[in-house]
């Protein structure tokens, strides 16, 4: 049961990997490293965790929620950020773009904050930035090369076979996430109403870290922004199991994952009508 999460995973990357289309990625890869990337950057990796570190601090949530919190504020780019942009009509070739630009620089900026982090609290924390590298070669290089390579040496077929590897994929999905909260339904006890509403406004600071850092046309600014809520949840259960011993860190980790979907809906339809009036007008 435990493998049909990265099979999954991996489909689905495929899938997205024989929908992009290169030249557009690099294109957009250039304006995310252009004038705006430092802001992009600082709404990317530094204001959630800065954000998850104030809830804790200003709400009555224990160290092992804060902890789980905070790991979600440093690992942007889900690895189905892609096809979340997609489905709510977004521009999903600059969510592609922003999640390799994110994976790029989270070997970097993850232990860096991470160690700045502990050290305002007296600790030691170092992550290896090969764990990392592994991590997202493995569940977002990998698959999306294959996806990009099938598309261009063998169209036709990649084209036919693309429905049904999403088809398969979105089951194995499913069936996995049912699995899962079913697994952890004693630890999803454990998730009080702060933890509910920390999870609620650390997805909304990320969206408007977005909106109020960035400049630029509307649709981009609303496609990064509803990507930069959708935080790298598996990354943040890797690092938090391996890097810390913090009870109730999980059940954050779990609460976010849960939390985070309905908030980007919301904000989906709402930015979606807002683009329908300005083109109305």
């Amino acid at each position: 049961m435990q493998a049909l999460l990265p099979i999954a995973v991996f489909l689905l990357m495929i899938s997205i990997g024989m929908s992009l289309r290169p030249s557009t990625l690099l294109q957009n890869w250039r304006r995310l490293i252009g004038g705006d990337g430092l802001r992009l950057a600082v709404a990317t990796f530094l204001v959630p965790p800065a954000v998850a570190l104030l809830l804790y601090h200003t709400l009555p949530l224990d160290f092992g929620e804060g902890v789980g919190l905070f790991m979600l504020g440093v690992v942007p780019g889900a690895p189905l950020v892609s096809r979340l942009a997609a489905k709510r009509g977004f521009d999903m070739q600059l969510a592609a773009s922003y999640q390799v630009w994110g994976a790029v620089l989270v070997p970097i900026m993850l232990p860096l904050v991470v160690y700045a982090a502990a050290r305002l609290y007296d600790r030691d924390v170092w992550i290896s930035p090969l764990v990392l590298i592994k991590n997202i070669a493995e569940h977002q290089f990998a698959p999306l090369v294959i996806g990009l390579l099938l598309m261009h040496l063998l169209p036709v077929f990649s084209a036919r076979i693309q429905p049904s590897i999403t088809v398969i994929g979105n089951l194995f999905l499913l069936v996995m996430i049912l699995a899962v909260l079913w697994v952890m339904r004693g630890e999803l006890v454990a998730i009080s109403g702060w933890l509910v509403v920390a999870s609620v406004l650390l997805a909304v600071a990320s969206i408007l870290a977005i909106t109020l850092l960035l400049r630029g046309d509307s649709q981009t600014v609303k496609t990064l922004a509803l990507c930069n809520a959708n935080r790298y949840v598996g990354l943040a259960l890797l690092i938090t199991r391996q890097y810390t011993r913090a009870s109730h860190a999980i059940p954050a980790i779990a609460c976010y994952a849960l939390v985070a979907p309905v908030i980007m809906l919301i904000y989906a339809r709402l930015a979606r009508r807002r683009i329908a009036r300005q083109a109305a007008a």
